[in-house]
């Protein structure tokens, strides 16, 4: 029989780290532009407060343990407690992305039987747009005090500061399970509605801690830190639970993520790290390089969602900012893989440096992956040979949420992605087995694309495919196929999108063609019509 060991059983769970950050980094700072239009700064120990505050509230509305609970909202501070305040009292908070079309908002509201929903103030017209939709919604609360709250909405609205101020803070952190649902972020991009991928709090709190490791985002209370990456986007990769964790300063940009209010913001708070997608990058890099800035404080980012282009790192490197590529899904938490050197790559010229920090990275521990042919046969690791990725560890999903069938093959999840490995563990993602398109880090279904386009009394067939953007990384184009007789102009084609998908989805392009290739089977041969439209310039790039 084996001899147990004899250390305290406590379980992991997020409100112990809102609790440490309270206790021991109890006055550093948390910054936060608001949809307000001011700077609003207060501290950790206030943040824990508040976060009860919340928590009480929510009881005192009868939110139970399980419960979901929706956000629309940006990076700040409230939306911060909801984080802790939520998860916290062991109810399950749900962000949403606000940048999907109303009809998947209602859809995701409605599949996760959201109780209650916050949001900002800049999503007001969209609350009101989808709340006749939502039947279950039991209230609809306004990130907002008083002062701010709208004279008259079409909606009945609850105030977020009343909610706090009705409080007395009185109120004790439960402890329950850390196998208990803490979070819930859908992911969109594949065939069919969003699904939805429900964390616990034992894979969070591991997740902050890999997260928060030197060789991956590299933390510590040293640091201030500014998450770009949304927090409706997989939780900001981690970062309002890794940050507190390490007990570094937090600074939140708010709605205002263009190069000028980000610069201003790194320089104002000192800023020394930060993580988010390429779009921003891009606006950031043209804010600093056309004005001829320098950053006084900041010298490391996380680059994620898409992949990072060589002369996006470079520039960063120019201006004093090391990269670190990272790779995840939302169905892993996020995080996978972290692009930094090992100590044999210090002699190595600047070249060859570059041609490894450009891969997405090792993995981080906690996180165990595989290339495998179609077979499900394993394959080499030497950087040549490339396969389906498979990936599987305590914060990578076992089920999607209310969906009965497992996605996993023999105890792997199938990321969809193909990849190389090489001797040392460098991962590098060399295409993906589904046709998404990812667009400044936001996946776009082609198949929805295509489901459109082929509705069309004058298509014959369509197929979408990623076209290269130099802003946006890959944008769809479409491509044509025309009924016999039938006539349809681009600018026609492209109007009828208007209103059936989100407007950032809508194509860039329409190309005609005569035929689509395709598979004996009958299926479009994207493969093919990647490689003959490579070099095709899109108008808006």
């Amino acid at each position: 029989m084996a001899l147990m060991g004899q250390m305290m059983s406590a379980p992991l769970l997020i409100s112990s780290i809102i609790k440490h950050a309270a206790r021991y980094y109890g006055d550093t700072e948390i910054v936060s532009r608001r949809t307000e239009g001011d700077i609003h700064r207060y501290n950790y120990r206030e943040c824990e407060l508040r976060s009860r505050k919340l928590a009480q509230a929510l009881a005192a509305l009868g939110v139970q343990q399980g419960d979901r609970i929706g956000t629309l909202a940006w990076n700040g501070y409230r939306h911060l407690e909801i984080y802790y305040g939520v998860s916290g009292m062991g109810a399950v908070c749900h962000t949403i992305n606000p940048r999907l079309f109303p009809e998947q908002i209602a859809y995701i509201i409605n599949h996760a039987e959201d109780g209650y929903v916050f949001f900002d103030l800049t999503f007001l017209p969209l609350v009101e747009g989808v709340a006749a939709h939502c039947p279950k919604v039991k209230g609809w609360v306004l990130m907002s005090d008083r002062a701010h709250m709208p004279a008259e909405s079409k909606v009945p609205l609850l105030c977020y500061e009343d909610l706090i101020d009705g409080q007395d803070g009185g109120y004790t952190w439960p402890t329950f399970d850390e196998n208990t649902a803490s979070s819930l972020c859908y992911t969109s991009g594949t065939t069919g509605n969003p699904k939805g991928a429900l964390y616990s709090h034992r894979s969070t709190v591991l997740h902050s801690y890999g997260s928060a490791l030197p060789d991956v985002l590299n933390c510590s209370a040293r640091d201030v830190i500014l998450p770009v990456v949304p927090m409706f986007h997989v939780n900001a990769w981690g970062l309002p639970y890794s940050v507190p964790l390490v007990g570094a300063k937090l600074v939140f940009p708010g709605a205002k993520l263009d190069g000028a209010s980000l610069y201003e913001l790194f320089e104002q708070e000192q800023v020394t790290f930060s993580a988010g997608v390429p779009t921003v990058w891009l606006g950031l890099l043209q804010h600093v390089q056309g004005n001829g800035l320098k950053f006084s404080s900041f010298h490391r980012t996380v680059i994620g969602g898409s992949a990072a282009p060589p002369a996006m790192i470079r520039a960063l490197e120019a201006l004093g900012v090391d990269v670190v590529h990272a790779w995840g899904m939302t169905e892993m938490s996020p995080l996978g893989t972290a692009g930094t050197l090992m100590a044999k790559h210090d002699a190595l010229p600047d070249d060859e440096k570059h041609l490894i920090l450009e891969k997405q990275g090792r993995v981080v521990f906690g996180v165990d992956m595989k290339i495998v042919d179609g077979d499900g046969e394993e394959l080499p690791w030497d950087g040549k040979a490339f396969g389906d990725l498979h990936v599987r560890g305590p914060w990578v999903i076992d089920h999607y949420f209310r969906v009965d069938a497992s996605p996993l093959v023999d105890g792997w999840f199938p990321t969809g992605d193909v990849a190389t490995i090489d001797a040392d563990g460098y991962m590098q993602i060399t295409d993906r087995s589904k046709d998404v398109i990812k667009s400044g880090g936001e996946w776009i279904s082609s198949i929805d694309i295509e489901n459109v386009a082929a509705a069309h009394p004058a298509v014959h067939m369509a197929a979408c495919i990623s076209a290269f953007h130099p802003k946006w990384d890959e944008r769809p184009l479409l491509v044509v196929v025309k009924k016999p007789g039938a006539e349809v102009t681009r600018e026609e084609l492209l109007a009828f999108f208007e209103g059936k998908v989100a407007k950032w989805w809508i194509p860039d392009d329409v190309v005609f063609t005569t035929e689509i290739p395709l598979t004996a089977t009958g299926k479009m041969q994207k493969l093919k019509l990647r490689e003959q439209f490579k070099d095709y310039r899109l108008p808006s790039a």
